[in-house]
Formats: C-alpha cells, structure tokens, sequence
C-alpha cells in the first residue's frame, strides 16, 4: 500500500503543478495519499501556500478536477482501479506548530 500510495501522490503532485489550468488552484502541495485496501478510494491530502479563503478555493478546484486527475491516474499507473479521489486539508505542520508551542511555553515554566 505504501508504494501505491507513493506513486499516486507523485502522479498528482506532477499532474497539479504543470498540468491545471484552474484559477482557483493556488500553489498546492499534495503531501500524503491513503488509499483504502480495496483500492476503491483515496484521500490526497493537500497543503496550500495562501490564507483560508485560498485553501477554500484551490480545494474547490481540485474536487472539480478529480475526474482528469483520476483518468490521469489510470493512464499513467495502470490500475485495474483506479480510486475515487477525494482532497483534504493536510493539518500536520499547524499540529507540529501546536504541540512546539506547548513544548516551549511548558520549558518557560
């Protein structure tokens, strides 16, 4: 699983930085994918350079491109399925920023 799940986050990585054309798609990160064990859907999550309203927007375009993005997929990976894509905010790096400022504030102490 972890090297399908690799392979499609490079596929989409690529296809989204050099192949979109949508205006909402500000600059997207794609950072990680899971894919479910039947291979039936895949949850890409995303990380969005710009404020809430742009991370709001370029998921918007991502979902209205998830049909290119899943026939893409299937050419370049050669699937015998190939997974329902669904984009979802990647909260990792303001998690890592919480637990950091806890861990300083609790060292000031």
């Amino acid at each position: 699983m972890r090297r399908i799940n690799e392979a499609i986050r490079e596929v989409l990585s690529e296809a989204i930085t050099g192949g979109l054309k949508d205006p909402r798609i500000g600059f997207v990160t794609v950072v990680s994918v899971d894919t479910s064990p039947d291979l039936r859907t895949a949850k890409v999550y995303v990380s969005v350079l710009g404020d809430e309203e742009e991370l709001k927007q370029s998921l918007k375009g991502l979902e209205h491109s998830h049909g290119y993005l899943q026939s893409l997929l299937g050419g370049q990976l050669g699937m015998k399925r190939t997974p329902q894509l669904s984009f979802r905010r990647d909260e990792s790096i303001e998690r890592g920023m919480r637990i950091e400022k806890i861990l300083k504030e609790m060292e000031d102490k």
